[in-house]
């Protein structure tokens, strides 16, 4: 069922790694999580550069045209989903390291809810002040490195030992992954696809 276990990773984020693990789903479920969730900052960030104008807090708001935020929101979409595939096959190739023989899906899992957080960071783009943002995306942050490092061991079926270090290998995949998103985006923008303001 998608969303299912979406609550139960911010109540009780241990408890429910474990019954993620005792039920891996299919890959179309990891999957059908990943499009709708990546949905929420995609459509958050149109309206809010369309309808409310993002505050920078040195001058007026600022709007973007509709087919420009049309745009960035349709490669900001795919952008994420490729992320928590790339995020999932680094932490499939990684396991071999650490004596971990996962199969695909449970690498996908992990990758598909440690991602939910900073996705679900989108809904703050509905206050689309800059400040706001990264304060809250920090939070988001924070809290799916929390989500992975807690995770790891059960998911991957390691010691909580080798658990630690592994984890630290994907949130340093994830950062790196991070990155070069940010740099193709520069690169997309210099070669004149950037925002277009009203």
């Amino acid at each position: 069922m998608i969303l299912n276990h979406l609550m139960g990773l911010y109540t009780h984020p241990k408890e429910e790694w474990h019954t993620i693990e005792q039920n891996h789903e299919a890959v179309k479920s990891s999957l059908s999580h990943v499009l709708l969730i990546a949905l929420i900052p995609a459509i958050c960030t149109y309206f809010a550069s369309t309808s409310i104008g993002w505050d920078l807090g040195v001058s007026d708001p600022l709007f973007l045209t509709k087919t420009s935020a049309l745009m960035m929101s349709i490669s900001m979409y795919f952008g994420l989903i490729v992320g928590v595939f790339a995020l999932a096959y680094l932490a499939f190739w990684m396991a071999k390291t650490f004596d971990a023989t996962p199969s695909f899906t449970q690498a996908l899992e992990l990758a598909a809810y440690t991602a939910t957080p900073l996705f679900m960071v989108g809904l703050a783009a509905l206050y689309p002040s800059l400040w706001f943002m990264m304060v809250v995306g920090l939070a988001g942050l924070s809290y799916s490195v929390y989500l992975l490092y807690t995770g790891v061991p059960i998911i991957m079926n390691i010691p909580e030992e080798k658990g630690f270090i592994y984890a630290s290998s994907v949130v340093t995949a994830g950062l790196v992954l991070l990155v070069a998103l940010m740099a193709s985006s520069i690169i997309l923008w210099s070669l004149g696809l950037g925002p277009m303001y009203q």
